[in-house]
């Protein structure tokens, strides 16, 4: 008797040792994309968690980690989920595949593609994979933003620079150009010469399907799309996949900047994500606050846009450029979002209904947009040559609507009222035509030394294409030279006045 049940002991003993618990939770609610769960006392924040429906596994993210049950969001057809179903841990938070594959394609926020091209990777699950949300770069391991990313839109490479590494928010109403003047900046990276071309990541949230096929299409068309990924989010997708996109889209950049690249992200746009932030949070019975957004709407926003760095050479001297994007109801900067936003962000470039109504295209408004880091982001050329724009314009703009009722002006007002018209039919531009710096910097020299004055403003336009023909067949090598250094030296200066006179005097004969 006693040998069995030391036989019987020792057979109980081995077979604990084959036990493994695996933690089980149960899905005690489910409707509108959103789930809760009873158990998995484990699961982290932001922890992927599987679900087992007759129609297959479907992928929930944990979201809301309360004392008695999880609150997640599906990631896939929530459909077919129903309570009882039994919820298992997968032990990984949230994450993506990144890498150079992702150039030149279209995908979704979970990086699975939309295009039709096949498959990404070779071996996906080799790919390098990225967390969707990941800390920022410390303090320690940054540096001020000193390199130029020209966008090729006179109004703003001159009065509005942006620098590699910097947060600039773009806002307006509806409608007014804001997705313009980001794809211009993607555009114009294939013409900016002599500097490291950065990749470019357009975030479409929220918006319709058919916009973002022809934004694909015309990346293309344009050769853009060779150094541009675009992570789609359509309207049609579920609140939690637009939640997901610009995190997913940082998170594509950050691989470039972490291997010394240079990466610029476009999110299109910021209010979309909040209200799509907004419907997971209620809907999670999360506490409404002002205009119904919940109280860590401001995080939300500023543990995506604090990604954005300019690192140091001990860290690979890469950088992340961000151009948030915010809709305005009509013209309200100071509503909720719209200010979040701006406190976050190194400025803001603001497109103004008024302006774009009335022909100004970008419709930029050079008094209410600022970029905090200002002249560091400038070349030498353009510093020197565009110093005195803005305040033109301001002193034009002060004027205007000061001597609108007036009758008789002296001539010194005249004549700044007269260059004022002028400067501001020359930063007029046509959409999908992004300028060349040295090119900006050749007709502003121009524009602010008089060449221009005597010309009618109808035809500012036109001669604007005859100078920059003109500099490009006669004075290659001056063009050539300002575009490699970024300077204009003395001797550079006087080989464009004489290049100018030149030019002058030709246009005289017509």
């Amino acid at each position: 008797m006693k040998d069995i049940v030391e036989k019987l002991k020792k057979e109980i003993e081995g077979f604990k040792d084959h036990l493994e618990a695996t933690p089980v939770g149960f899905i005690d609610e489910v409707g509108d994309g959103v789930v809760k769960i009873r158990g998995l006392r484990e699961a982290q924040s932001q922890e992927m968690l599987a679900v087992k429906t007759d129609e297959g596994e479907v992928t929930l993210l944990a979201f809301n980690l309360e004392e008695d049950l999880i609150g997640a969001i599906a990631l896939g057809d929530y459909k077919f989920i129903k309570v009882g179903d039994e919820v298992t841990g997968t032990g990984s938070i949230l994450s993506i595949p990144v890498g150079k594959e992702l150039v030149g394609r279209v995908v979704d926020p979970l990086g699975n593609p939309l295009d039709g091209k096949g498959p990404i990777f070779d071996d996906a699950e080799k790919a390098p994979r990225y967390p969707v949300e990941r800390r920022a770069p410390g303090v320690l391991a940054r540096e001020s933003v000193n390199t130029p990313l020209h966008t090729g839109l006179k109004a703003i490479d001159a009065m509005i620079p942006i620098g590699r590494g910097q947060r600039e928010l773009i806002l307006g109403d509806r409608q007014t150009g804001k997705t313009a003047v980001a794809i211009d900046a993607i555009l114009n990276q294939k013409n900016d010469a002599g500097r490291r071309r950065p990749y470019c990541i357009y975030v479409a949230i929220g918006q319709k399907e058919s916009k973002i096929a022809r934004i694909a299409a015309l990346l293309e068309e344009q050769g853009a799309l060779e150094y541009t990924t675009i992570v789609a989010a359509p309207a049609s997708f579920p609140a939690a996949l637009l939640y997901l996109a610009p995190y997913a889209g940082a998170a594509i950049g950050e691989y470039f900047m972490d291997h010394g690249e240079d990466a610029l992200v476009i999110y299109d746009d910021l209010s979309k994500h909040a209200a799509a932030y907004r419907e997971i949070s209620l809907l999670l019975r999360r506490p409404p606050g002002r205009e119904a957004f919940p109280g860590d709407i401001f995080y939300l926003h500023s543990r995506l846009l604090e990604r954005a760095a300019k690192l140091n050479q001990e860290n690979g001297g890469g950088s992340l450029t961000a151009l948030p994007i915010i809709e305005t109801q009509l013209g309200d900067v100071s509503a909720y979002i719209p200010t979040n936003v701006i406190s976050i962000t190194d400025g803001q470039i603001y497109i103004e209904s008024d302006l774009f109504y009335q022909g100004v295209r970008p419709a930029v408004n050079a008094g209410l947009s600022v970029s905090r880091v200002g002249s560091s982001a400038q070349t030498k050329a353009m510093k020197k040559v565009a110093g005195r724009l803005r305040l033109e314009l301001a002193q034009f703009r002060e004027l205007r609507a000061f001597v609108q009722f007036a009758s008789d002006l002296d001539p010194a007002t005249q004549k700044k009222i007269k260059r004022g018209e002028l400067m501001t039919e020359i930063l007029k531009q046509e959409d999908l035509a992004p300028i060349a710096f040295e090119d900006q910097v050749v007709l502003f020299y121009a524009a602010l030394n008089g060449y221009f004055d005597t010309l009618p403003l109808p035809r500012v336009r036109e001669m604007e294409k005859k100078l920059r023909d003109f500099m490009e067949k006669l004075h290659g090598d001056l063009m050539a030279s300002i575009r490699k250094t970024g300077d204009m030296p003395k001797e550079t200066e006087e080989k464009l006045k004489n290049a100018l006179e030149d030019f002058k005097n030709l246009i005289s004969k017509d």
